[in-house]
C-alpha cells in the first residue's frame, strides 16, 4: 500500500533532487574562430582579384589583426571580379607596390557603418589610405532612398548588398573599383587635336626693301629709255 502511495511522488522527488544542478549549468555559446576577411570573401565568391590584392599587400593580415585584437570596427567595400575586369587594361600592373596598398586601404573605413549610418554620416569619410580632412584620398557618400553611392572624385560606385556583418565588421559589395583621386585623378589629359595650319599669306615687303628698290629702278630705266627715244626723234626732225 505504501508503495502505491509513494509511486506518484517519485517523479516529483527526482525533479527537486536534480533541478538545482540542471539550472546551474547554462549552455555556453560555441566558440567561434578568429575573424578572417579573406575567408569571408572566399565564401561569398566572385572576389578573387580583391583577395589576391589583400594577400599580396598584406592588408588581409592587417584587417584580421585589427578585428581580433581591438574593438575597432571596420567597413570594407568589396569590388567584384567583374568590377576589376572593367578597368582599363594594365591598370593594376601600372601601380607600384605602395600604390596597390593605398588602393586596398581606400576600400576600408576604420569604423563600423551600418546601412542606416550612411544616411547621417559626415563627408568626406576617412579611409585607411589617408586622412580625407587633409585632402588625402577623399571619399564621399550620397544616398537616395535605400541606395547608397560612394564617390571618389574619379568615379561613383553603388553599394549592391551586404556580404557580411557581425556588429564589428561589415563587408559591402560594390559594383565598381573605388579609384582614389590621388592615384587616378592626376593623369594627364589627352592632348588636344592639332589645329589646321593657316594658309600662308605672303607678307608685304617693308618700305625701303629690295623689292621696292627693284621696282623703282625698273621704272626709272623705262623713263630714261623713253626720254632718249623722244630726243633722238626730235633731232631727226630738225635734220
Amino acid at each position: 500500500m505504501r508503495k502505491q502511495l509513494l509511486s506518484p511522488f517519485v517523479p516529483f522527488l527526482m525533479f527537486f533532487l536534480y533541478s538545482p544542478t540542471s539550472l546551474a549549468q547554462t549552455p555556453s555559446p560555441a566558440p567561434s574562430g578568429p575573424t578572417n576577411i579573406t575567408a569571408i570573401l572566399e565564401k561569398a565568391g566572385q572576389f578573387t582579384t580583391l583577395i589576391r590584392l589583400m594577400k599580396s599587400t598584406q592588408e588581409a593580415d592587417q584587417i584580421n589583426t585589427q578585428l581580433n585584437n581591438s574593438n575597432q570596427g571596420l567597413t570594407v567595400f568589396a569590388p567584384t571580379d567583374n568590377s576589376f575586369s572593367n578597368l582599363k587594361a594594365g591598370t593594376l600592373n601600372s601601380l607600384s607596390d605602395q600604390q596597390k596598398v593605398q588602393l586596398v586601404q581606400f576600400h576600408i573605413i576604420p569604423s563600423f557603418l551600418s546601412m542606416s549610418n550612411f544616411q547621417t554620416v559626415s563627408n568626406p569619410l576617412r579611409t585607411q589610405a589617408g586622412n580625407s580632412a587633409d585632402g588625402e584620398f577623399p571619399l564621399n557618400v550620397t544616398t537616395s532612398g535605400n541606395q547608397v553611392n560612394i564617390t571618389t572624385g574619379v568615379n561613383t560606385a553603388t553599394v549592391a548588398n551586404t556580404i557580411y556583418t557581425d556588429g564589428q565588421l561589415v563587408v559591402y559589395q560594390v559594383d565598381q573599383v573605388l579609384l582614389p583621386l590621388d592615384l587616378f585623378g592626376t593623369a594627364s589629359a589627352p592632348a588636344p587635336a592639332p589645329s589646321k595650319p593657316e594658309k600662308d599669306v605672303p607678307a608685304k615687303a617693308p618700305a625701303g626693301s629690295k623689292e621696292d628698290a627693284s621696282v623703282n629702278t625698273s621704272g626709272a630705266s623705262i623713263a630714261t629709255v623713253s626720254f632718249g627715244a623722244v630726243l633722238i626723234a626730235a633731232i631727226s626732225l630738225k635734220i
